[in-house]
């Protein structure tokens, strides 16, 4: 009976420390992060370096820029998203190519945006202006649909 409470004490511990190591590597790796949180997903933590994921917007900033009368073009994605993924990269390089202010905003990671900005799926782009919603794309289209949207709702 001794060994079976000593063995199951050390299991206890083993899974207690796997759990203390994690905890503290997932603190390691939101640490400084864009998204101002103590914890990220680890699929999000994945992209805090990537130089496509960098121009973020928090949904505070969001709400104020609309709720202002602001203009933005908002690219809404989720980090476990494949087809944001394969989307990001293509998206970014057109909006430099464009000079077009490109924010980020990730669903996984402030998940009351899928809601509040009804969204359906990922990725999508929102063209706001006056702090409306002017046009929308969803889905990861092709470059030349992007070029047009951005063409004909954010360059004028």
């Amino acid at each position: 009976m001794k060994k079976i409470i000593i063995f199951g004490g050390i299991i206890v511990l083993i899974f207690g420390l796997l759990a203390l190591v994690t905890t503290m590597k997932q603190s390691e790796q939101a640490a400084g992060n864009q998204f101002g949180k103590e914890r990220i997903h680890p699929e999000t933590a994945k992209l805090v370096d990537d130089p496509n994921y960098q121009n973020v917007i928090l949904p505070e900033e969001l709400d104020e820029t609309i709720a202002n009368g602001g203009e933005a073009t908002v690219y809404f994605y989720s980090s476990t998203c494949p087809y944001c993924k394969e989307a990001t990269p293509r998206l970014v390089s057109l909006a430099e190519e464009l000079d077009v202010d490109l924010v980020q905003y990730n669903l996984l990671e402030f998940d009351d945006g899928w809601n509040q900005y009804n969204i359906d799926s990922t990725p999508t782009v929102v063209h706001y202006e006056n702090g409306e919603e002017v046009e929308r794309i969803e889905g990861s289209t092709s470059n030349e649909e992007f070029t047009a949207f951005f063409e004909k709702h954010v360059i004028n």
